[in-house]
């Protein structure tokens, strides 16, 4: 299983929309929600590629604390599974 942990959404999605739309992170853009669904997209073309089939999830609320645990509350955003054939 691999987690990631996007760190910089909000300066990815400021890149993307400028320094007016950077303004607007928080208020209406979901930052982080936005890039997890770019990043999902694009597993899912290459896990397709690869003949990978799997089970992607976005979620709101784990935390890494450390290096050795995580903190679980889990609010699903988006769920996609990706099945070949």
């Amino acid at each position: 299983m691999l987690i990631i942990e996007v760190t910089n959404a909000r300066d990815v999605v400021r890149q993307r929309i400028g320094r007016l739309g950077g303004r607007l992170i928080g208020k209406v853009v979901d930052a982080e929600a936005q890039v997890e669904k770019a990043l999902i997209q694009e597993l899912e073309t290459a896990f397709r590629e690869f003949g990978i089939e799997a089970r992607i999830f976005s979620v709101d609320g784990p935390a890494m604390l450390g290096r050795s645990h995580l903190e679980v509350p889990v609010h699903v955003r988006e769920e996609r599974e990706i099945r070949l054939g």
